[in-house]
């Protein structure tokens, strides 16, 4: 069954990265960069795709406990400052759409459904990439984690959405790629979707008993 039900949907939220674009061939880009400036070893796109999804913070954390087997307090605020520096400059030099993810935000601007993006990325990269990528049009707002001091798995964000916009939990709908988005949506009493091919910590996102997996995002307008 699905969990979509669009028709009574006001307000949609999307996660960014892994939801709407793929963006890890420039945080493996920008972490290697980082890695060299601090004079570490390299990583692979792989392990990145891997380490991705949880926020930057944590993307550094996973990274330092590979190459060093402990993580030093003061070399994750070395590597996290350095990266977010790289990073931010440049953040959308490979990073494109997903497929289904245009088709789906031009069925709810035709339908309008005021649509939200809701990142733990910083705002201003993730405004950055959704500007780049033509994609702003579509969006009411692009809240980023740090706009609040809480960002998912806490449904901040979320209720701030759902308040600031006037809707209920129920007109609600969040779409995302983690456990995290999963986690914040039932803290906010707000149904959730997720994608399949997205980034989730090299968890399985099925782990987390999400409402609905889908493949494409396209797939719910068929429903």
């Amino acid at each position: 069954m699905s969990v979509a039900k669009l028709a009574s949907r006001e307000l949609i939220l999307f996660d960014l990265d892994g939801t709407l674009v793929d963006s890890a061939s420039d945080l493996y880009r920008a972490m290697n960069m980082s890695l060299n400036a601090l004079q570490l070893p390299s990583v692979t796109e792989e392990q990145v795709r891997t380490w991705i999804g949880k926020g930057t913070s944590v993307f550094c954390h996973s990274t330092l406990q590979y190459l060093t087997g402990k993580v030093d307090r003061a070399q994750h605020q070395q590597l996290l400052t350095t990266f977010l520096n790289i990073y931010n400059a440049d953040p959308c030099v490979d990073t494109q759409p997903f497929k289904g993810v245009v088709a789906f935000l031009d069925w709810g601007l035709s339908n309008n459904k005021q649509m939200i993006c809701v990142t733990n990325k910083p705002e201003q990269p993730a405004r950055a990439i959704v500007e780049a990528l033509g994609l702003s049009h579509y969006f009411v707002d692009v809240i980023g984690g740090d706009r609040f001091e809480e960002r998912k798995p806490h449904p901040r964000q979320l209720l701030f959405c759902v308040d600031e916009y006037d809707v209920t939990a129920a007109e609600t709908l969040m779409i995302g790629d983690s456990s995290n988005d999963v986690e914040a949506a039932r803290r906010a009493g707000v149904d959730c979707i997720v994608v399949s091919y997205g980034y989730n910590h090299g968890e399985d996102i099925h782990d987390c008993q999400p409402q609905q997996v889908v493949d494409d995002l396209t797939e719910l307008l068929a429903q």
